[in-house]
């Protein structure tokens, strides 16, 4: 028998198992991430994750952007979706999406009520798999026909690996949780290849040689036949404003001409490229999507935090790059995009993602820089954060919050200059609530605190 809860009880029972998105995270290795745990609780819960059909979506980044536009493009087809990401902006709930729409704070508080008994049945279970089992539970009440699922940490065993796709998809493979998934893209690599299942089609984005010759390896020992995107699908730009850009996509000798993405940044066009081929592996029956469809998702999708326009005089960005090759990505779309005089970077990271590369990369080409911290467990301390930059010679400002840090760049902004809030996905959503409150927007739903 469950006991009565409100949604902060709800979120307090989620987040009480081991989070090792909040303390760090631990080697990736069996005795912590464990399948087992995660395929015993679905077990116990009647395995709702057997009710749907699944896209599965791995890699260092854009994978999130990916998984989003193959919900929106299946949404928009008339499929009844459900899209399950990690981390969120504001609240829990973005998490869990079924057409669209956040699960309901009362469906949260009812179904971790009726899973706290089965869930009390496996011992060590993590804050990452009985969310991931919510989920699956809240797609199947809800009749979802195709859930897109992003892979939380790596892969081969993320909670989410349960699963028996459709189509497995792998996004860009680049340096990030080096000191649990290893040192070295071949290591990284082969840990989001263990999404790939025997005979499954699997979609890659462009990869860098070592990734791409272990996603190789890995489907010809596995059977399972690889798109890559880059050589069997291309892109081609068109032009494009600070409201989105227009592009053609390339396959086989046929063209998707005329479409046209919300999102900012050529590296948006190789994902948008990578959940079209994709969408195009999914079973014929009762599935194909028209050209019509693929148009009406990708101009629809929303993915907010990620080279996210604030305010235009002076421009005001938030972007969530928080390894140095997203950092590079974000500096490169700021050139093609905008226009400006000045910029200004308002750096926060986590502790663990500060490397050199990154600092390099958001740095160089900044008028002034702003160190600060969000709220989350793992930030990097401001001080910290601007001695390791003073190493690389660059000077940072400090700051103690968001909101002090985007207020004391505004003061200093002209009309012409560019403020980019940057660092990690904390940075970004802490930086869209100080500026909606400071121009008296509505606040996106948030959980309490």
């Amino acid at each position: 028998m469950s006991i009565m809860m409100t949604y902060a009880d709800a979120l307090a029972y989620l987040f009480g198992f081991t989070d090792y998105e909040k303390r760090g995270l631990a080697v990736y290795a069996p005795e912590f991430y464990d399948l087992e745990r995660q395929r015993r609780l679905l077990v116990l819960m009647g395995e709702p994750h057997r009710s749907f059909q699944v896209v599965h979506v791995a890699g260092t980044k854009g994978k999130g952007s990916t998984a989003a536009m193959i919900e929106s493009m299946l949404r928009a087809s008339g499929r009844r979706t459900g899209l399950y990401t990690s981390p969120h902006l504001h609240t829990f709930r973005e998490r869990i999406q079924v057409r669209g729409e956040l699960i309901p704070e009362a469906e949260v508080v009812r179904l971790a009520g009726e899973m706290q008994p089965l869930v009390a049945q496996v011992p060590g279970i993590t804050t990452f798999e009985v969310m991931t089992a919510l989920a699956f539970a809240w797609f199947a009440e809800q009749k979802v026909e195709w859930a897109v699922v992003e892979v939380g940490l790596g892969g081969r065993l993320d909670a989410t690996n349960v699963v028996n796709p459709a189509v497995a998809v792998l996004t860009s493979i680049s340096y990030d949780h080096m000191a649990i998934l290893g040192d070295t893209l071949t290591q990284i690599a082969a840990e989001k290849a263990g999404i790939v299942k025997p005979g499954v089609p699997v979609v890659s984005a462009p990869q860098p040689d070592e990734a791409l010759a272990v996603i190789e390896q890995t489907c010809r020992r596995q059977g399972a036949p690889l798109t890559l995107v880059g050589r069997d699908w291309t892109w081609e730009a068109g032009a494009a404003d600070l409201d989105g850009q227009s592009f053609t996509i390339h396959h086989g000798g046929q063209k998707i001409p005329g479409l046209w993405l919300p999102l900012l940044g050529e590296h948006q066009l190789v994902n948008a490229t990578t959940a079209v081929a994709a969408i195009s592996l999914l079973p014929v029956t009762n599935t194909k999507l028209t050209q019509a469809d693929i148009r009406e998702g990708l101009r629809t999708v929303y993915w907010p935090g990620r080279l996210e326009i604030l305010g235009r005089a002076p421009l005001v960005i938030v972007d969530s790059a928080h390894n140095g090759d997203s950092a590079q990505k974000l500096m490169a779309a700021l050139r093609a995009c905008c226009c400006f005089q000045r910029l200004i970077i308002i750096l926060g990271a986590s502790a663990d993602h500060v490397t050199p590369e990154l600092l390099e990369a958001l740095l160089t080409s900044a008028d002034r820089a702003i160190a600060t911290r969000s709220s989350h467990p793992r930030a990097a301390d401001p001080a910290w954060l601007q001695a390791r930059a003073g190493e690389l010679g660059f000077s940072l400002e400090v700051t103690e919050t968001v909101p002090q840090a985007l207020t004391l760049a505004l003061d200093g902004a002209g009309p012409e200059d560019l403020i980019c809030c940057t660092g990690s996905v904390f940075v970004a959503a802490e930086a869209r609530v100080a500026w909606r409150k400071a121009k008296g927007m509505a606040l996106p739903p948030s959980d309490p605190a």
